[in-house]
């Protein structure tokens, strides 16, 4: 977790502003101390519309197995969202880059571009780059965090985006559900296959690649599917280098919590942090258990070309 102070030492007036939104799974004291705006996602549940960001995720989680009955939809933050946020940094004069989810998953990147062009007809000189990170939850945040470290030490707009596409290209995300359900559910995989799935009892190992979800590998059983995991992270930990791991979770935090602490920190030789996964992303995959970490150098199967970046 970083620390208020962590980075004071070398800490100057930034130039640059961070945006980023609430699938990122930024816990909020990380964001308030390297100076992250977190545009909110909304979470529609029955008659009722709530942030992202204003859940609460132990209670959210707590019930999300009844959820299968009526899935909750979600939304992206709205254009004048954007725009309020980017009017405050150019009011500042500070320049702008937004790193957002996957736009293959949401319309979130296009309605910070549409946001973004429109402030700088108000303000000319405003400069702003717009990023689809193409992944979401903690493997977007690596992307966002080392950007917004890069900026509070004084880096221009173009180092902080090019800190941004390496580490976008070096992070991975896997994760297995609990149950197909909500996949299956939400459209993301057809009902043949996850019936297929259930009666098997196959997991699958899911993992984001080129801005959308892809089967990693299927296994038998949660136990096979988290050790299948941890095999996968300790192989490319060793090949490629670590420089920081979470494990995320959906639903109840605690075999994520004994994962954490059983397997992945003796893999790690570190503490490891057990941070949930964002409700907007809950909603669509369901309970379950994943960890996103960060290497040193670019992996296979992540990214196939560049980024899409848009400069205003």
């Amino acid at each position: 977790m970083v620390k208020e102070d962590e980075y004071v030492e070398n800490r100057s007036y930034p130039r640059v502003q961070v945006v980023s939104d609430s699938v990122a799974s930024i816990p909020p004291e990380t964001a308030n101390a390297l100076e992250i705006e977190i545009c909110s996602l909304y979470i529609h549940e029955k008659d009722s519309v709530k942030e992202d960001v204003a859940t609460d995720v132990e209670e959210y989680y707590a019930r999300i197995g009844e959820m299968i009955h009526a899935i909750p939809t979600s939304s992206q933050p709205s254009q004048e969202r954007f725009e309020q946020v980017f009017i405050s940094a150019a009011e500042k004069k500070r320049e702008t880059l937004g790193i957002f989810l996957s736009q293959a998953m949401s319309g979130t990147f296009q309605a910070a571009v549409l946001a973004a062009r429109s402030v700088k007809e108000r303000f000319p000189d405003w400069r702003c780059r717009i990023v689809d990170s193409t992944t979401n939850s903690y493997d977007e945040a690596f992307s966002v965090i080392a950007a917004a470290k890069a900026a509070l030490q004084g880096k221009p707009l173009e180092v902080c985006t090019e800190v941004a596409s390496q580490v976008c290209a070096a992070s991975r995300f896997i994760f297995t559900p609990k149950s197909l359900a909500f996949l299956k559910a939400g459209g993301r995989i057809g009902k043949a296959n996850a019936l297929l799935g259930d009666i098997l009892h196959i997991k699958p190992i899911l993992t984001v690649a080129n801005g959308t979800t892809d089967v990693l590998a299927k296994v038998r059983s949660e136990s096979k599917a988290l050790a299948r995991m941890a095999e996968i992270f300790e192989r490319e930990m060793n090949e490629y280098g670590l420089k920081d791991v979470v494990v995320h979770y959906i639903g109840s935090p605690d075999d994520a919590r004994r994962w954490a602490k059983d397997v992945i920190e003796s893999i790690a030789k570190r503490e490891v942090q057990v941070i949930p996964v964002s409700p907007v992303i809950g909603v669509h995959v369901g309970p379950a258990i994943g960890i996103a970490y960060e290497c040193e150098r670019a992996l296979p199967r992540k990214l196939s070309g560049p980024l899409d970046i848009v400069s205003i």
